[in-house]
């Protein structure tokens, strides 16, 4: 089974942060990359048992895959932001992947679908983005893996919440 570390940039998101960690159950790891909180934010990660590791100015996004548990290597790595949260079907659909033999796991990126949260009710994003990369990943749009046309979509989705 290829491990799944759960990579989230955080900043004050303490209101919404624990909704986002209750569905990371598919992931062997949590990994909460901290950009200077000062509410509770770091507090609530490591009640759900993340390890936090603090922003460092300029780093690279590939830089906090170092620390990836050596345990968890070679592993892939779940990116979201702390407003998202894991649907059932996608949490299923990650269990399912996670069951397959190393040798169908040779694309190089996985993407998924999202919802996103709207004043006027919950919109679909048409496009798949990728979320779900190999550990030694190093093409990035800022804290999220770069866009792949080759990733294979995941079924099940991501909510995006706009509120708390």
């Amino acid at each position: 089974m290829p491990p799944i570390t759960a990579l989230l940039h955080t900043e004050n998101d303490a209101l919404r942060l624990g909704r986002c960690l209750e569905t990371l159950y598919p992931c062997d790891e949590i990994l909460v990359v901290d950009h200077g909180s000062q509410d509770l934010t770091i507090r609530i990660a490591r009640e759900y048992g993340a390890r936090v590791l603090s922003a460092e100015l300029g780093a690279s996004p590939d830089a906090y895959l170092q620390s990836v548990r050596q345990s968890l290597r070679p592993g892939w790595v779940l990116c979201l932001d702390p407003r998202e949260s894991l649907t059932e079907g996608l949490a299923a659909s990650l269990f399912e992947w996670k069951s397959l033999s190393p040798g169908s796991l040779s694309a190089g990126a996985f993407s998924v679908f999202l919802r996103k949260e709207t004043a006027r009710g919950w919109v679909n994003i048409p496009a798949p983005q990728v979320r779900l990369v190999p550990s030694n990943w190093d093409r990035w749009d800022r804290t999220f893996p770069a866009p792949d046309p080759s990733a294979w979509a995941l079924e099940g989705e991501l909510l995006h919440f706009v509120l708390p």
